[in-house]
């Protein structure tokens, strides 16, 4: 299993930074990609940002250029994925999620952390 905690939303300016963290703790050894998505209100959730177990990432459109997806591995028992969000908009408000998808032998459902909110005010 993987547990999955997240830090750092909050309240900022257009045009303004924050950064998410997650940090990742058990069958680290499981783990294939790590991602955020994110849910605005009456919308679905969204892919945000992906970054693969070999360094390879991937972006949605609306946030190449801004955010940046980024894994640190501290020790053999804890990883913690970072996004650098900048010149947000209000259009990034949402609830943000972190997400984890084991290898895909292991036909495991994905991980997700509880969510952290990130309001952008005009």
């Amino acid at each position: 299993q993987v547990q999955l905690v997240e830090s750092g939303g909050g309240l900022v300016q257009s045009g303004g930074s924050l950064r998410l963290s997650c940090a990742a703790s058990g069958t680290l050894w499981s783990i294939y990609a790590m991602g955020w998505y994110r849910q605005a209100p009456g919308k679905q959730r969204e892919l945000v940002a992906r970054i693969l177990e070999t360094g390879s990432t991937n972006y949605a459109d609306s946030v190449k250029g801004r955010f940046t997806i980024s894994t640190i591995s501290r020790d053999n028992t804890k990883y913690t994925m970072y996004l650098q969000m900048s010149n947000l908009k209000p259009e990034d408000t949402a609830i943000y999620y972190c997400n984890t998808e084991l290898l895909p032998r292991l036909r495991a459902p994905d991980y997700w952390g509880q969510g952290t909110q990130v309001t952008v005010s005009i």
